[in-house]
């Protein structure tokens, strides 16, 4: 809780002046009783997706969803989601909780063509220049470096069930602490369910555990599976898996601007630290303009 409870602490000084950590801890618990969580099957977006959720998750619907997104972990508002799964032995407003957020790329039908030829080495160093030169507008912006340290679990594709996962070790600034970003991504006739859970590195163990289960209880229904991809009908992303690891549609044009995507802003204090804590949220308050969740 200390980190919500700080981030919490420092938006409202800024706002209106100083607040106490109890009052912070009060405006956490208020928040987590408003938040409906479900469990069982639950239907996505009409029903073109449906999630069996087990009795170890638990789900929100897109208005919690962005609560937690934007009330509990300080990004801005805006930002559209399928809803939210969260292991149900902790609350995503917790130090040590995390959840997997769940969006929909309607970009097409992606190829998996490329399944058996893609070097994810390679790929990895591309995407690491890519980070570092997105780095230089960041800076200007008055944002700090985000480094891509590795693949914290490497690509791995199920042609079978045509699902897609890894995990990015991402390292803010200089901080010590080191964020995983862990990604999955299930392909579908007309594009692709995204899902994306931010947490510290030393959760890797527990998270990669749980991320699986969540391999297992997420499919496209009837009609909207990869299988009833109609050609000639049905509109084509034009790019394939390479291109979804790097970055998804901006890769199909040459750019990598998607590398950052799934990094949420309560989850960067972690590795932010104590030390520069007011100037950071002084600027998130300030600017117009700023870096938000994207799926």
């Amino acid at each position: 809780m200390r980190f919500l409870t700080l981030f919490l602490g420092c938006a409202f000084a800024i706002a209106s002046g100083p607040i106490r950590a109890d009052d912070a801890d009060q405006r956490v618990a208020a928040l987590e009783r408003q938040l409906h969580y479900r469990q069982g099957v639950v239907e996505l977006n009409g029903g073109f997706a449906e999630l069996a959720v087990p009795k170890s998750f638990r789900y929100l619907g897109p208005d919690d969803a962005q609560k937690v997104l934007v009330e509990g972990w300080g990004n801005p508002p805006g930002s559209k989601t399928l809803g939210m799964l969260v292991p149900a032995t902790t609350s995503p407003l917790s130090e040590e909780g995390w959840a997997v957020v769940i969006t929909y790329d309607d970009d097409g039908y992606v190829t998996d063509s490329d399944a058996e030829e893609i070097d994810y080495s390679d790929l990895l160093s591309t995407m690491q220049k890519a980070t570092e030169k997105e780095n230089e507008k960041r800076a200007k912006d008055g944002y700090e470096a985000v480094h891509l340290v590795g693949w914290a679990e490497p690509p791995s594709y199920d042609k079978a069930s045509h699902k897609l996962y890894w995990a990015k070790d991402l390292q803010f600034g200089d901080g010590a602490n080191h964020t995983l970003n862990y990604n999955i991504r299930v392909l579908g006739r007309k594009g692709v369910l995204v899902l994306n859970a931010v947490a510290g590195m030393d959760q890797l163990t527990s998270v990669k555990h749980d991320m699986q289960k969540v391999l297992g209880f997420v499919e496209f229904t009837d009609g909207h599976r990869y299988a009833d991809y109609k050609p000639g009908i049905d509109k084509a992303a034009g790019y394939g898996l390479a291109a979804l690891v790097a970055g998804g549609i901006a890769a199909k044009t040459g750019l990598l601007k998607g590398l950052l995507a799934g990094i949420l802003a309560f989850k960067k204090l972690i590795v932010v630290g104590v030390a520069g804590i007011g100037s950071y949220f002084a600027r998130l308050f300030k600017r117009k303009k700023l870096s938000p969740y994207e799926p």
